[in-house]
């Protein structure tokens, strides 16, 4: 920690600050983790210049198809690394849902259906958040036509 209980800028901070498994590497650039063009495209047009320490060390795991468990505190990229390694693994030539992301907010499920939906734009890649509060036809029509992402709440439902 910096100063005061601070977090320490992540330059200041060597590969020993993180605990990860032995066989898992930085990836230090967005460039150098394989990603589909259209989406690297969508990362530096979200205004990312560089992955931050979590990214470095989950994106290529995830995309690997391996079970990961990350944990990082709040405001360090963990959302962004949740939606860009599920938009690597989504074929978007299929318009049907091919992933479910489930919050423990509204507020998180709706920042995640963004994300996904700014970072995924030149994919075309359609996400939809179904949260409580909002028209259930209207989800349930939203599904219907077809969506590559579904970001939601736990507890809503679409029966």
């Amino acid at each position: 920690m910096g100063g005061r209980g601070r977090p320490l800028p992540m330059e200041d901070l060597d590969d020993d600050a993180f605990e990860t498994s032995k066989d898992v590497t930085a990836v230090k650039s967005f460039d150098s983790m394989g990603l589909k063009h259209d989406l690297l495209r969508g990362v530096y047009n979200y205004g990312f210049e560089k992955p931050s320490a979590i990214q470095q060390r989950a994106v290529q795991p995830i995309i690997t198809r391996r079970d990961v468990i990350a944990q990082a505190q709040s405001g360090t990229g963990k959302t962004s690394m949740i939606s860009l390694t599920m938009l690597q693994l989504l074929d978007t030539s299929l318009r049907e849902c091919q992933a479910l992301i489930l919050s423990p907010t509204r507020e998180l499920a709706a920042q995640t259906e963004k994300t996904i939906s700014a970072i995924g734009n030149s994919m075309k890649v359609i996400a939809h958040c179904c949260i409580g509060g909002k028209s259930l036809g209207e989800d349930i029509r939203q599904c219907e036509r077809g969506v590559h992402v579904v970001s939601g709440r736990q507890g809503v439902s679409l029966t």
